[in-house]
């Protein structure tokens, strides 16, 4: 879409015309033939005994042809308006209801998201919807729950999403993007009866490009820019892995938060980017020394939520990435810095985290196969990847943090055998190292207790296991039942195994376990 020129002029009745389309008022095949640029002038009726004109047929009414016409000149002037005034009523809906969006002024809106019908199935109960947790939520064998079978069936991931783009000029283009699925969970929130959870926003952002200077400002909530790409580095462009679980994959590298992204395309495709996200800290399970706070419940007055905790954060996290296309490929280089706090002792400690890390995107098979890699090592990188192991444990002292040293890696291979369907396959892994005190106040410590994880029903101090390895192994596919002009419906499947391996505690023993998981699903799209 280019720049308008001019405002729409909009009688009355396109704006009633237009009400009516949407409900479905106008009849079948009305749309079409304005469609159609060869389409007759719209059929119009008559009434001899009364000469009133009408635009559908009625009782006592006769389709109205020069020898059915009213003979006075003013009846004659009233159906030639008639026929001009309903002819302009169709061609200006179809500018503004077609698949490029709907036409408001000077601004295209075009609806997107789908409805989904998922099935889930855990061979060890996780008590979890359609987002599995893949790390604490995988229970060693001293719980029930690793005895138990999970099922449960799910619509909450359905989604919607509202694109406004507009057109400045031909080199300056404003956006405004917002995406919700029903994932969130209120106070109230049950599956017993009405299964009444809350919408949450995943994305809500506004853009500015001038293609001129090769410049691309984001503002909102999105992906980081720490997630891999497809292409360039634009938003709704990221390289989502294709699971129909909601957590994706072991060490796929995300997360959806507030932040402020500047990318320059240098042309030739060679891109830039640099961005300040909104900072947390992953703590859990990190025991917190006494006398010391880095983490607080929210404070409803101030519109958070009182029944989880926040890190104390003073400057946000930074975010460099270069992207290439050379023509064959897409290729990445990451870096990220960020910054830990807490106060004891009378005073504030700091403690930097950082990573580096990149990826790459190569259709080995063109049209046919794909294949994806990508990986992250660093300090306090916990927070960045699926398994959301810690960011920084405590230092013997019980004062100052300790960045958690870690690793985070993601292959995938993407198949594409006949039109319509997709077939993937992932392998997933997230590492860390022994960080801190020798204590539940360090992370991975030689000291702890783990002498009951293998035994139901003992006691849970002697199960102090903490995660080292997070591997997992993800494959599925996707097949078009329907793909046309009333959208698209898709049948999914996906299935694998998680492996969660702890640290070795006291005696040497390691505490290991793991969890198949299967799941379904039925999606529409009703836009696409």
């Amino acid at each position: 879409m280019r720049q308008q020129t001019g405002r729409w002029h909009v009688r009355p009745t396109l704006v009633l015309g237009l009400l009516m389309a949407m409900v479905g008022v106008f009849p079948r095949g009305t749309l079409a033939q304005a469609e159609d640029p060869g389409a007759k002038a719209p059929m119009l009726w008559t009434d001899p005994k009364t000469d009133q004109v009408f635009t559908k047929p009625g009782p006592g009414r006769v389709p109205l042809t020069s020898s059915t016409a009213p003979s006075n000149a003013q009846s004659s002037s009233q159906i030639q308006t008639l026929q001009q005034d309903t002819q302009e009523i169709k061609q200006q809906l179809k500018s503004l209801i077609d698949r490029n969006g709907i036409q408001l002024g000077g601004v295209n809106l075009k609806i997107g998201g789908f409805i989904e019908a998922a099935g889930i199935y855990r061979t060890r109960n996780e008590d979890s919807d359609v987002g599995s947790d893949y790390n604490q939520g995988i229970p060693f064998n001293i719980s029930p729950l690793a005895h138990e079978n999970e099922t449960r069936f799910s619509a909450r991931q359905s989604r919607l999403s509202l694109l406004t783009t507009g057109d400045v000029s031909a080199d300056t283009h404003l956006a405004a993007y917002y995406e919700m699925d029903f994932l969130a969970s209120g106070t109230t929130s049950n599956s017993r009866e009405s299964n009444s959870y809350t919408p949450r926003t995943r994305n809500i952002y506004a853009t500015l490009d001038k293609d001129d200077w090769g410049f691309h400002l984001l503002v909102g909530q999105n992906w980081s820019l720490l997630t891999t790409n497809t292409k360039g580095i634009m938003p709704r462009q990221e390289q989502i892995p294709l699971t129909i679980d909601a957590q994706y994959v072991e060490g796929f590298n995300w997360i959806r938060v507030p932040q402020f992204r500047v990318v320059e395309n240098f042309g030739h495709g060679v891109w830039a980017g640099v961005s300040a996200e909104s900072p947390q800290m992953v703590t859990s399970p990190i025991t917190t020394p006494s006398n010391v706070n880095y983490t607080n419940p929210g404070n409803p007055a101030g519109l958070l939520n009182n029944a989880t905790s926040y890190s104390n954060d003073y400057i946000p996290d930074f975010i460099g990435k270069i992207a290439v296309d050379p023509g064959w490929g897409h290729y990445e280089f990451k870096s990220l810095l960020r910054t830990f706090t807490d106060r004891a002792a009378g005073a504030n400690h700091n403690t930097t985290g950082y990573g580096f890390g990149g990826a790459a995107s190569m259709p080995i098979v063109p049209t046919l196969v794909d294949l994806q890699v990508s990986g992250l090592g660093g300090y306090g990188i916990g927070r960045y990847a699926s398994g959301q192991l810690p960011d920084a444990a405590f230092k013997s002292d019980n004062i100052h943090l300790d960045a958690v040293p870690e690793a985070q890696g993601l292959v995938g291979l993407i198949a594409h055998p006949w039109v319509g369907n997709d077939l993937y396959l992932y392998g997933g892994w997230e590492h860390a190292d022994r960080a801190g005190a020798h204590s539940t106040s360090g992370y991975g410590s030689p000291t702890l207790i783990v002498s009951g994880c293998e035994t139901e029903g003992a006691d849970s101090k002697t199960c102090q296991a903490e995660s080292r390895d997070l591997q997992q192994i993800a494959a599925g596919f996707w097949q078009d039942i329907y793909k046309g002009s009333y959208g698209r419906f898709v049948f999914g499947f996906q299935g694998g195994q998680i492996w969660r391996t702890a640290f070795a505690g006291i005696g040497g023993k390691t505490p290991r376990t793991n969890i198949n998981i299967f799941m379904t699903s039925f999606r529409y799209y009703p836009y696409t």
